[in-house]
Formats: C-alpha cells, sequence, structure tokens
C-alpha cells in the first residue's frame, strides 16, 4: 500500500499553525505561510483542502473545531467517509437546525397511542442552559442498562458545545438516574473530569450495568477526545458509577475516566517550542459486559493514519475495528486478575506509542477485530458486540461499507455487508496484547442499505449526514445462537427490520434467509434497530423506530417481543413503546443528525445465572416537544 510522506504531513501541520497564527494576529493564512518560509501547495498534495485553509481565521476568533484546524479525520468527514454523531460534533462544532416552510409552527408530537406503557423524559430541559445563559437544543445516542429498580440512561448533550470546564455541562455526554424503576429521573449533568481542560467525554454513549458483592455499578462510555487544536491522543474512556444509599436517598457516584482505549498511531512534531500531535480517531465505542467473568468489553472504529493513500488527500484511513477488555474483578466484588475491581475497572487497551519513524509514533490496540480495507478504501464502522456468559466468547457485528458507497469508485460497485465475528475466550486475555491476531470465525450477510437515503425529517439534505444499518447482536446460550438484527431496504424502500442467527459455534446461518420482524408494514419507516441480551428464555426483544406511512413523519417505537433467534417467520404482532409519536420535520438541535445513530434497549442485569430479569428498558430519542430529549419506557420482558 502506498503510505503518505512524512514530510507533506510535517508540511500540513505547520501550514495549519500557521494559518492559526494569522487568524490571531490579523493576517491571512497565505501570508503567514510565506512568512514562516513554507510555500504553498495545491490543496490535494498538502492534504489541507481550500476551504479549510480559509477557515483558520474563522476559528482563531471564536470556532475552534479539529475540524477547521488540520486535524487529518476530519479533513476526510464528509469527503471521503462518514462517522458518528459525536464525531460530526468534534469535528464542525454545533449545527444547528430547525423547522422551516409553511408548516413550521405544525405540531411536534402526534395523536396519544392507547394501550402505550408510559414515558419518560429521562433528562431536565432545565439543564439544557450553558453557565453563560446559552440554551443548547437537543439530545441523541441514547443508552441505557437497569439493575433492580436502578436505572441509567445517557446521550449526546448539545448544551456541551456551549459550555466550559470546570461546569459538568462541558461534557457533550449527559445522564440520568432512576432509583424507583424509570418512572422518575435525576438529570446529573454530566461524568465527573478533574481534567476537563484537556479531555472531555464527546459523547456517543453506552451504560452496562454489574452487580457484585451486593452492590450495583453502572459504566458509562464514551469518546473522550481533547478540546485543543491538534490535541493528544484520541481515547476512548468510561466512568464507573456506585449505586449509594437505598430506597428515595439513592444516589449514583462516579468516578473519573477511565480509559479503555487510545489511538495506536500518532504523528509528532514541533512547531516553534511546542510539541503537537496528529493522532488516530476513534469512533463509535460501545460496551457489553459478561458478569460471569467478570469482564467488560468496547468495541469501536479506529480511523488510522499511516495507511492512507497518497491519492486520497489528508486523512485517515477507512477504519479498522477494534476492541479493548476490562477487569471488573470478582462476584463478589474483590479484586480481579488485572487488579481491577467493580468501582475501578482495570482495563487493557494495548501498549504504549513507541517510535517507528522520523515523526511517527505507533502502538497495537489490544485485539484488532477487521483490519482497514487496503484494496478498496471503503469504511467499516458500527462495531456493537454480544458477550456470551456461558462460554466467555465475544462477538462483535459491524458494517462494510457504511457511507463511502456515496463517495466513488470503487466503493460504488463493492457490496455493502453486515459482518459477525467470533473471538474466543483464550484470546480475550487480560494483558496488553491479546494473543490472537483477529477472529476465529467471521461471516457476513450482504444488506440493502439506506445509507443513501436522506430520510424525510431526519437528515436536512445541507447536512452532509445519511443514514445507517449498523447491526446490533444479541447471545442466547438457549438457541445456540447469535442474532443480528439491522434495517435493511431490500423489500421496503425505507426499511424491515431483519434478522439473522448464527451458530455459537461456527457462526453457520441458522435460516436460510433473514426473517422479518416488522409487522404490519404499510411501506413506512422502520429503522435502527436495538437488541441487547437474550431473555432468561432465550428469547429475543427487539425495538425499532417506525413510521406507518411515508406520507407522515410521525414517528414511533415499536416492539417484537419474545423472538425466537431461530424463528423462520415474521412474528405475528409487534407493539408500539411511545405513547405519542414525534414529528421529526418539526425539531430543533445542534447534534445531527437530529436523532442520532442508533437507539437501545436492555433487560435488567442480575448478580447470578442467568444475569438477566423480567423487565425491559428502552431508551431513544423523542421530539414530541419540539427539541430532541432522551425517553425512557419499560415493559415486563417476554
Amino acid at each position: 500500500m502506498l503510505r503518505r510522506p512524512e514530510r507533506s504531513v510535517l508540511r500540513v501541520a505547520a501550514v495549519v499553525v500557521a494559518c492559526l497564527a494569522a487568524g490571531l494576529s490579523g493576517l491571512s493564512g497565505l501570508s503567514a505561510a510565506a512568512a514562516a518560509g513554507i510555500a504553498p501547495r495545491p490543496a490535494r498534495a498538502a492534504g489541507l483542502a481550500g476551504q479549510e485553509l480559509a477557515g483558520l481565521g474563522a476559528a482563531a476568533r471564536g470556532r475552534r473545531t479539529a475540524g477547521v484546524t488540520g486535524n487529518p479525520f476530519c479533513q476526510g468527514l464528509g469527503r471521503r467517509y462518514l462517522a458518528s454523531s459525536a464525531a460530526w460534533a468534534f469535528c464542525k462544532g454545533p449545527q444547528p437546525h430547525g423547522p422551516s416552510g409553511p408548516h413550521a409552527h405544525a405540531p411536534a408530537a402526534g395523536h396519544p397511542v392507547l394501550g402505550a406503557p408510559g414515558n419518560v423524559n429521562a433528562a431536565s430541559p432545565a439543564e439544557d442552559v450553558s453557565p453563560g445563559g446559552v440554551r443548547g437544543y437537543g439530545q441523541t445516542e441514547t443508552s441505557i442498562a437497569a439493575s433492580g429498580r436502578y436505572v441509567v440512561e445517557a446521550w449526546n448533550d448539545a448544551t456541551g458545545h456551549f459550555s466550559a470546564c470546570p461546569s459538568p455541562k462541558a461534557q457533550h455526554t449527559g445522564l440520568g438516574f432512576s432509583s424507583d424503576g424509570g418512572k422518575t429521573f435525576t438529570d446529573l449533568k454530566g461524568p465527573p473530569d478533574a481534567r476537563c481542560a484537556r479531555d472531555i467525554y464527546w459523547g456517543e454513549p453506552s451504560v452496562v450495568a454489574y452487580r457484585a458483592g451486593g452492590k450495583t455499578y453502572f459504566y458509562i462510555s464514551s469518546m473522550f477526545d481533547p478540546r485543543s487544536l491538534f490535541g493528544r491522543k484520541s481515547f476512548v474512556a468510561l466512568a464507573a458509577c456506585q449505586v449509594t444509599g437505598s430506597g428515595s436517598r439513592a444516589a449514583l457516584r462516579c468516578g473519573q475516566p477511565v480509559i479503555a482505549a487510545a489511538s495506536s498511531q500518532c504523528f509528532r512534531f514541533t512547531f516553534q517550542s511546542q510539541h503537537l500531535l496528529n493522532c488516530s480517531f476513534l469512533d463509535k465505542p460501545y460496551l457489553t459486559i459478561d458478569p460471569a467473568h467478570g469482564r467488560l468489553y468496547a468495541a469501536y472504529t479506529e480511523f488510522r493514519l499511516f495507511d492512507a493513500p497518497v491519492n486520497l488527500g489528508a486523512g485517515t484511513d477507512q477504519g479498522a475495528i477494534e476492541a479493548s477488555v476490562c477487569d471488573l474483578g470478582t462476584p463478589a466484588g474483590r479484586a480481579g486478575p488485572a487488579g481491577g475491581t467493580p468501582a475501578a475497572p482495570a482495563c487493557e487497551h494495548g501498549t504504549a506509542l513507541r517510535k517507528v519513524g522520523k515523526h511517527k509514533r505507533a502502538g497495537k490496540p489490544y485485539l484488532t477485530v477487521q483490519q482497514p480495507d487496503d484494496r478498496t478504501h471503503c469504511v467499516y464502522e458500527g462495531a456493537y458486540p454480544a458477550a456470551d456468559t456461558a462460554t466467555g466468547n465475544l462477538y462483535v457485528g459491524y458494517e462494510y461499507n457504511w457511507g463511502t458507497i456515496s463517495f466513488g469508485t470503487p466503493c460504488l460497485n463493492t457490496p455493502i455487508q453486515n459482518i459477525v465475528t467470533k473471538v474466543p475466550r483464550r484470546c480475550l486475555a487480560l494483558r496488553q496484547v491479546s494473543p490472537c491476531a483477529g477472529p476465529a470465525a467471521r461471516v457476513s450477510v450482504p444488506i440493502t442499505s439506506i445509507s443513501a437515503a436522506l430520510v424525510p425529517g431526519y437528515i436536512p439534505g445541507n447536512l452532509g449526514y445519511q443514514a445507517n444499518d449498523f447491526p446490533r447482536l444479541a447471545v442466547s446460550d438457549r438457541a445456540h445462537a447469535v442474532s443480528m438484527v439491522w434495517n435493511d431496504t431490500r423489500f421496503h424502500p425505507y426499511g424491515d427490520i431483519l434478522l439473522q442467527s448464527f451458530t455459537l459455534r461456527s457462526l453457520r446461518p441458522v435460516q436460510h434467509a433473514p426473517v422479518v420482524l416488522d409487522t404490519p408494514h404499510h411501506g413506512g419507516l422502520a429503522f435502527m434497530p436495538a437488541v441487547r441480551t437474550a431473555t432468561a428464555a432465550g428469547l429475543l426483544d427487539v425495538t425499532w423506530y417506525s413510521r406507518d406511512s411515508v406520507t407522515t413523519s410521525g414517528t414511533t417505537v415499536r416492539a417484537a417481543l419474545g423472538v425466537s433467534p431461530r424463528a423462520a417467520s415474521t412474528p405475528r404482532s409487534s407493539i408500539t413503546i411511545t405513547n405519542v409519536a414525534s414529528n421529526w420535520d418539526h425539531q430543533n438541535y445542534d447534534f445531527i443528525p437530529d436523532f442520532g445513530d442508533y437507539t437501545d434497549n436492555a433487560l435488567t442485569t442480575t448478580g447470578s445465572k442467568p444475569y438477566v430479569g423480567s423487565t425491559l428498558y428502552v431508551a431513544w430519542t423523542d421530539g414530541r416537544t419540539g427539541v430532541p430529549q432522551p425517553f425512557e419506557a419499560h415493559i415486563p420482558a417476554r
């Protein structure tokens, strides 16, 4: 594979810093570059687009986001690949959007849905105001976990765009806590972060629960990245939180960030006596927990630097799928093999960076599940893990060629696939790097993607974001299967929710063809399914966004409950979770897309086999008020 010359990277960095200095001094970017002894180069050769050069002065005057200050990942975002909602926030800053046109003042909420469970806003709109008095618009990317009567929901919080440290609102990850089984929530703003001036939680949260030693713990992961212009490494961090007290006095006490993953590649350079880094970018982390073995796993995408070919200009490669492991201690709450405890996990996430070239620093991630595509450079994204509590094996699902299908050849003719991999327990040792080079088994399913669609009322075309088909996984030991659900447009233009299961041992397909889960379907939207774990009976409860018709943007959350992983036909019925539909055409928000990249559901966690309870909690972003909020509902599991 062609590799980018190091000199070009240094030249790009020097041009960026010089242009930034120009913005501060009132000079033009090119004049400052000339003053620094750096000759201007064409954008393709230098790896910095002309519009980005022009934006540097504005960045220095105010909007200091990574997208206009030379971050390689941000330079390629929206031009060569797509990434998460939080990645867009990191690179582009707030993207205000609101309803317009003749129906701008139409109601955001639809008619009540009879028979639906109670819906609760896990956040408080009163908390969506910065310390300076600026209201943020919208929360997205909801994730949820529960144990007994304790529930935690987390989300991307737009108020972080307008807040600064030491305020907890500076975090782009917000969270709410319930001690009454999800009937009410307390908005806890953001996780604690004593180093907030350096690195903050940027969003894309995932929440899991754990019972050990008679106590309840929650782990909230997020992208964790620098505020500075070039910054340090990109991270995935998690907050380890413990429930204290009981009854109405129960509270959630969270610790400082625990690093669960870090950039494995950086360019180091010096400019005006400053040591600066450009590092690979970690995106879309998601957690799963194996309570039987006291392990927590994070899966994510790393957009690496060194494999980005010269002919693609500045930026990163198209993503590697990686995973890391954390020791949570023993079921009794004592320290585990790596010294981790439930309150203080010990995470293994690869080796430290070392010098591998004049200006290159590299380490090894804990485990590379999928190497980048070095042939067509089509993107891998959307990694979702699932753990098998019986065997200790890990399964990771992800999408291939998401987004890049729209960025030109050869991805235009490359089939889009959802992939499931199996990582045996022997590969998940608590050490810096896994003893295995990759998964033991891998299977792919061709999909018909919605990624080229601009879903009405969800993603305005001028904001440059696309829908996704990311797979969600759940393991059922009773059914001897790992199941994948995703949205697919082969039967309807706006999608169905499909199920495909595979045997746990070899990943041999269980069904001859994927099974449709949504019913009835009137040609409307079926999108963003969620599934996490199987019930005690080994069945699956799957939830998703739904529209009854293409003639409306009124959107609900529906569920197919008690689905067998070995089902060969569509369930007879589904139920509605939302008690009021949201009109997606009438939302004000600062995150794109307005309803995020995913929804979530989770069964209550217990401290003994089968480690799941009898209540299903569902989390989604809801726009019934006209401003997307993180909602919750709960129902008996099937």
